[in-house]
């Protein structure tokens, strides 16, 4: 049926005091039916609880996981526990028409648990940085908030394509993105940063590695020799351990003084605050390009 008769339904529907039935692909490919506009939403994930604010919705949300402080009317939310001691009876007892769940940072058991307790679950798990904007697009669809969350998600996604024009095709550099010192994480190509790096004409060095947040050496840094180091950690303060890439003088990163860094809020969340992140990354990527001559 065409997309314009099917808002005609739905408009005929809305006068007569009745509404469709919502359909909803999630990011695991499986569909959720709801018979009405969620009320009662629970969020597992922070970047879910942005995005739901971001969507029009953060006044259904009735629980949401530890770390959820963004927008600030986020921190009085009712706390159900963090991704890895997730409290399933808090869960059910708040009474959800509708749980937004992470596949990185919920496990498949407590996935399946929620399933078995017969709570309408939607699994978020954006790879793209478009895929934000999907993301708002379809939480408000699941929320009854189209008009709020339609005109957020067409925000992101001109605001992407502004930074995409401006930088995606300036010339390369080599990077290596730090989640942590110890161990020495980073992010492979599939992982979303990797987007942002793409995004900013950066080429990460360990984009070939299977797993999407590997473990890798200081040996295996060196020998890749990237011309820019960005750091994220904890919290809003650059982390010493960023320095430390100073011990190597003949590493071009250190060479050049390219040791740079973004708040973890910013960037480790997918959520429209990725922008920003995405800015600076950016700008320090021109920094580094400045930095050749």
């Amino acid at each position: 049926m065409p997309r314009w008769r099917l808002s005609l339904l739905s408009l005929l529907l809305l006068m007569h005091g009745a509404r469709a039935e919502i359909v909803v692909q999630d990011d695991l490919g499986q569909t959720l039916h709801l018979a009405a506009p969620a009320r009662r939403i629970v969020s597992l994930a922070p970047h879910i609880t942005e995005n739901l604010y971001a969507a029009g919705a953060g006044d259904r949300i009735v629980g949401a996981s530890d770390f959820s402080d963004y927008p600030p009317a986020a921190k009085q939310l009712p706390r159900l526990g963090s991704a890895t001691s997730l409290d399933l009876e808090s869960v059910a007892a708040l009474r959800p028409d509708l749980v937004i769940a992470w596949e990185s940072g919920n496990s498949a058991v407590q996935l399946a648990k929620l399933r078995a307790l017969g709570l309408p679950l939607f699994v978020s798990q954006p790879r793209r940085i478009e895929d934000i904007a999907a993301s708002i697009a379809r939480f408000g669809e699941l929320a009854g908030t189209e008009a709020v969350a339609t005109a957020a998600a067409r925000a992101f996604s001109a605001r992407h394509v502004a930074i995409a024009r401006r930088y995606a095709a300036r010339p390369t550099v080599r990077t290596f993105y730090q989640i942590w010192n110890q161990p020495l994480l980073t992010v492979n190509g599939r992982q979303l940063i990797s987007d942002v790096m793409r995004l900013c004409g950066a080429a990460n060095v360990f984009a070939a590695l299977p797993q999407l947040a590997p473990t890798v050496s200081v040996e295996a840094v060196l020998a890749a020799n990237p011309e820019a180091i960005v750091a994220s950690g904890m919290d809003e303060a650059r982390p010493e351990w960023l320095d430390m890439w100073k011990r190597w003088p003949e590493l071009t990163a250190s060479a050049r003084g390219n040791l740079f860094f973004i708040p973890p809020d910013l960037i480790n969340r997918h959520t429209p605050r990725l922008l920003d992140a995405a800015q600076m990354f950016c700008e320090q990527m021109e920094t580094a390009r400045k930095r050749r001559n």
